[in-house]
């Protein structure tokens, strides 16, 4: 449980790569597991997810959340209700060379052990840098 978060640079400008992100229809190109998103009523989304963990049967779940596009600063928030308070937050920046950016992820959970979080934001961080430069090419 606890505050994680990671950083990755994507060959993709800003500005791309952060108009990619504010896109909740992309989520399900880059995020894992997830297989569906419909926005509805402003922030409110409801996603599906494919869950197969070791530890439980299979299955979809489907569940409801928030995404705040913040354009000033290009920044996402986005959280569920529930009893792990999962929020997260992604922040876009300028990259070392003109045509790269730097993303990094916060995420804020009380549910899970702190490598399966790290491996999950690796996995995540990796997924958005793969989609949104191959959506580029």
């Amino acid at each position: 449980m606890g505050n994680y978060d990671k950083t990755i640079t994507v060959s993709v400008p800003p500005e791309r790569l952060f108009s990619y992100l504010a896109d909740v229809q992309n989520l399900p190109a880059y995020m894992p597991r997830l297989t569906s998103v419909r926005p509805h009523g402003g922030d409110q989304v409801t996603v599906t997810a494919h869950i197969d963990r070791p530890d439980a049967p299979e299955q979809d779940v489907t569940s409801e959340a928030w995404i705040h596009v913040i354009e000033d600063g290009r920044s996402l928030e986005w959280g569920a209700p529930g009893p792990h308070d999962y929020r997260g937050r992604l922040h876009v920046v300028p990259g070392d060379g003109a045509d790269t950016s730097k993303l990094t992820v916060e995420l804020h959970t009380e549910s899970a052990e702190g490598q399966q979080i790290d491996d999950g934001l690796q996995e995540a961080l990796h997924g958005i840098r793969d989609a949104v430069e191959s959506a580029e090419r």
